[in-house]
């Protein structure tokens, strides 16, 4: 994965933390301690997804291929500039709006086309709300698979690790702390931190 440079990181050389902070400190770091014993990783801190940096050359050229992924991001994300660019279909860019295919029965086209304001409007209504009242659910089940993601990239040969799956997905804390408990220091940490919603 790519990430901007203010991304919340940490990198790991084999199962020691050697850094956490924003992508663009933490790249550094890791730049400094490529060519060890232990191959460096960069995980994304919300999702765990391992983020993908060339740390050839200088600390300059590192921080300049930063900044140009960044600025690549701030433009894809940035309506402005999906404003000025050719239009290629519906949708309304200025607001952020992306038009894309909803494949639903007739009779929920049916109902949607009663709606005031059309189908748009309320499916847009009909997603926040569910979104509203699904929030603590889904920050569970995304520290969940923050967690697992983790696991499996760095504690996936450690004892216990498809018991502790089982107890992450289940929600037994208890049994969860007692299976990593034994697990390398700085992995254990790590791990803990991100099972806090999905234990909680």
């Amino acid at each position: 994965m790519q990430a901007a440079l203010d991304t919340r990181c940490t990198a790991f050389a084999g199962q020691h933390r050697i850094a956490s902070g924003e992508l663009r400190h933490v790249a550094l770091v890791a730049q400094r301690a490529q060519g060890g014993a232990a191959p460096v990783l960069i995980f994304d801190d919300r999702s765990s997804q391992p983020i993908d940096i060339d740390l050839r050359g200088t600390p300059a050229d590192l921080l300049k291929r930063l900044a140009d992924v960044s600025e690549q991001i701030g433009r894809a994300a940035d309506p402005a500039v999906a404003e000025a660019a050719p239009r290629k279909g519906p949708g309304r860019p200025r607001l952020g709006v992306v038009a894309r295919e909803v494949t639903l029965l007739p009779r929920h086209w049916q109902w949607l086309a009663t709606q005031p304001g059309g189908a748009s409007v309320a499916l847009r209504k009909l997603v926040e709300e569910a979104r509203r009242e699904h929030a603590g659910s889904d920050r569970k089940r995304e520290a969940q698979e923050s967690t697992y993601r983790f696991m499996t990239a760095l504690a996936g040969n450690e004892p216990g690790f498809e018991e502790a799956t089982r107890a992450l997905f289940a929600g037994d804390a208890i049994a969860f702390e007692e299976r990593i408990a034994t697990w390398p220091a700085d992995v254990h940490e790590h791990i803990a931190m991100l099972a806090a919603d999905a234990l909680a």
